[in-house]
C-alpha cells in the first residue's frame, strides 16, 4: 500500500519546502523506494504558464508538456525521474474540474459546497500517482502558508485524508522557521508555536517539525518546541541555512528525517542511503579546479528564478568540468549597439535566454552579433536561438529588415515564423509546443558529439519557428540546421560552421539536466567557456 507525506509550510512563505521535499524524497529513494512528489498550489490560474516570472519565477515543463511550477525542476533535478501533469495542481484546476462536472450533471442536483466537493476532488488528485502502483512513497507538497484564506480548502483535505489513511499510512511534516533576535541574542519559537496552534486548529496534529534556523538549536529548544508543539523530541528536525540547496539531503541525512519518517510509516529502514554519487557530484562542486564567467543575457534577470533551471544545469556542468561557473546577468534591454562591448568584455561565453515578446530583443541581437564576431562561445536557448537566426540574416545574409513575425508582423524577411497550427489560437494557456519532441541530429556536428548519439528527445515551449523557406540560404552561408524534428522537418538546432562553439537551441535543455544526468550541451557549452578562458 502506497504511502503518504504531506509537507506544508508555517510563519513565513519561501522556507523551502520543495527542497526540503525533494531532499528527503532522495534519502527515501537512496534507501531502495520508489518515490515522487506532486505539488498542490493554492492560486487560482489553472498552471502558471501565463503567470509573468517576476510573479512566480520559472515556468517548468514535463515530458507530457504540463506547464507547472518551477518546484518540479528541483524534483527531477534531485531524484533523476521526470514528473508530470499529475504533479502539479492547482486550485483553478480543482474549481474547473468540479465545475466541469456540476454541468455535466455528476452531482444529480445537489448543492456544490467546498466541503465535501472541494476537497473530495483535492483529495482524489492527491492519490492518482499512489493508486498507479508505480510508488511506495508519495510526497505532497502544500503551496503557501498555512493560515493563507486560499489554502484552507487544501488543509482540510489533508486532515480528512490523514483520518480516511488511518494510522501509519500517512503523516505531516510542518516547515516553520525559529528566528534569530540579534538584540536579545536568541532564537525565538513562539513563531512556531503560533503556527502549530493554528495547523491544531484546522485538525492536524504534525508528525513532524522541521526548522529552518540560522544558528543550532540547542537540546533544550528542541524540548521546548516538542511539549509546546506536541511532538516527539527526535521529531524536530533542525534545518540549517546551507551552502548549496545540493547539500540538504546530506544534513537531514544527519538530522536523521528519513529514519523518523519510516518509523512513523512503519516502514522497513532497508538498506543505509546510497549517496556515493552525490557526494562525488558535492566534491566536484566544491572543489572546482578553475573558472569561467559566463553572461546570461536576458530580460528577467532582476529575478534570479526566472532562470533557475538555467542557473542549477550551470551548477550541474561546473561539476562536471570541475569549474566554478560564474553567471553575470545582463539585462537584455540595457544593450545597444554603442555599449555591447563595454557590458560584454571579459566573458568567456554568452547564453542568450528564451522570452517572450518584444522587450530586450534588439539587446539579444546585438549580444549575438558581438560573440560570433568576436569567436566568443555562444549558446541559445528557445528565443536566444530565434535571435541568432534573425541576427545571422540582418547582418551576415544582408536582410536587413529579417525579423520575427512575434516581433514585427509585418516582416518582409520572415526568417522566424509562427507554425500555421497556431496562427487561429485566441487562448494563450498552455496553447504551444509543449513536452517532449524527437529530434535528429547531423553526423558530424558539434550537437551529435555532444550527445553521444543522433537521436534524441528534448522538451519545447514556443509557438515560432525557424522558417523552413530560408533553409537553404542559411546552410550555404554557414549558419547549419544540425537538429531536424523527423515528424514535421521543422529546425531544431542550429550551429555555425568556423566558430568554436556557436549553438542555438529551439527546444530547453536546462529543463533535463540534474545532478546525475548534467545536460550534455549545457557540459560542451562550459568546456567550450573554459578553453576560451585559458587561451585569452
Amino acid at each position: 500500500m502506497t504511502k503518504y507525506i504531506f509537507v506544508t509550510g508555517g510563519v513565513t512563505s519561501s522556507l523551502g519546502k520543495g527542497i526540503i521535499s525533494a531532499s528527503l524524497a532522495k534519502l527515501l529513494q537512496a534507501r531502495g523506494y520508489r518515490v515522487t512528489i506532486q505539488k498542490f498550489d493554492p492560486y487560482i490560474n489553472i498552471d502558471p504558464g501565463t503567470l509573468n516570472p517576476y510573479e512566480h519565477g520559472e515556468c517548468y515543463v514535463t515530458e507530457d508538456g504540463a506547464e507547472t511550477d518551477l518546484d518540479l525542476g528541483h524534483y527531477e533535478r534531485f531524484l533523476n525521474t521526470p514528473t508530470s501533469q499529475a504533479n502539479n495542481i492547482t486550485t483553478g484546476r480543482i474549481y474547473q474540474n468540479v465545475i466541469n462536472r456540476e454541468r455535466e450533471g455528476a452531482f444529480l442536483g445537489k448543492t456544490v459546497q467546498v466541503v465535501p466537493h472541494i476537497t473530495d476532488e483535492i483529495k482524489r488528485n492527491f492519490r492518482i500517482l499512489g493508486e498507479s502502483g508505480e510508488y511506495d512513497i508519495v510526497i505532497t507538497e502544500i503551496g503557501g502558508t498555512v493560515g493563507d484564506i486560499e489554502s484552507l480548502p487544501f488543509v482540510e483535505a489533508v486532515r480528512q485524508f490523514k483520518w480516511e489513511a488511518g494510522p501509519n499510512n500517512a503523516l505531516v511534516i510542518h516547515l516553520t522557521l525559529i528566528p534569530f533576535l540579534a538584540a536579545a541574542g536568541e532564537l525565538k519559537t513562539k513563531p512556531t508555536q503560533h503556527s502549530v496552534k493554528m495547523l491544531l486548529e484546522y485538525g492536524i496534529q504534525p508528525d513532524i517539525l522541521v526548522c529552518r534556523t540560522e544558528h543550532h538549536i540547542n537540546a533544550d529548544i528542541r524540548k521546548k518546541i516538542a511539549l509546546f508543539c506536541n511532538v516527539n523530541i527526535n521529531a524536530v528536525i533542525e534545518s540549517m541555512d546551507a551552502q548549496t540547496i545540493y547539500d540538504v539531503p546530506l544534513l537531514m541525512l544527519k538530522e536523521k528525517l528519513d529514519q523518523t519518517v519510516l518509523s512513523k510509516l512503519k516502514l522497513s529502514h532497508k538498506n543505509e542511503p546510497d549517496l556515493e554519487n552525490w557526494k562525488d557530484f558535492l566534491g566536484r562542486l566544491k572543489n572546482p579546479t578553475s573558472d569561467v564567467k559566463i553572461g546570461l543575457v536576458g530580460k528577467y534577470v532582476e529575478l534570479p528564478d526566472a532562470y533557475k533551471s538555467i542557473i542549477e544545469a550551470f551548477v550541474h556542468a561546473g561539476a562536471k568540468n570541475e569549474c566554478k561557473v560564474r553567471v553575470q546577468y545582463i539585462p537584455s534591454e540595457g544593450l545597444t549597439p554603442e555599449n555591447a562591448i563595454e557590458k560584454l568584455r571579459g566573458l568567456h561565453g554568452v547564453l542568450v535566454a528564451p522570452g517572450f515578446g518584444e522587450r530586450g530583443f534588439e539587446g539579444k541581437i546585438e549580444a549575438i552579433r558581438y560573440v560570433r564576431e568576436n569567436n566568443i562561445p555562444f549558446f541559445g536557448i528557445c528565443l536566444g536561438m530565434q535571435c541568432a537566426v534573425v541576427e545571422f540574416g540582418r547582418n551576415v545574409l544582408n536582410y536587413k529588415d529579417a525579423s520575427s513575425t512575434e516581433m514585427s508582423p509585418a516582416t518582409p524577411n520572415p526568417v522566424i515564423d509562427m507554425m500555421e497550427d497556431q496562427k487561429n489560437i485566441v487562448n494563450k494557456g498552455g496553447t504551444m509546443r509543449l513536452g517532449a519532441y524527437s529530434c535528429d541530429l547531423k553526423k558530424g556536428s558539434k550537437a551529435a558529439a555532444a550527445y553521444g548519439k543522433t537521436h534524441i528527445s528534448e522538451r519545447h515551449r514556443h509557438r515560432y519557428e525557424f522558417n523552413n523557406q530560408y533553409l537553404k540560404e542559411y546552410e550555404a552561408a554557414g549558419l547549419v540546421p544540425s537538429g531536424i524534428n523527423p515528424d514535421n522537418g521543422l529546425v531544431e538546432i542550429v550551429e555555425l560552421k568556423n566558430h568554436p562553439y556557436f549553438v542555438g537551441a529551439q527546444f530547453h535543455p536546462e529543463l533535463k539536466s540534474t545532478v546525475a544526468n548534467p545536460h550534455p550541451l549545457f557540459i560542451n557549452f562550459v568546456a567550450a567557456s573554459l578553453a576560451y578562458a585559458r587561451k585569452n
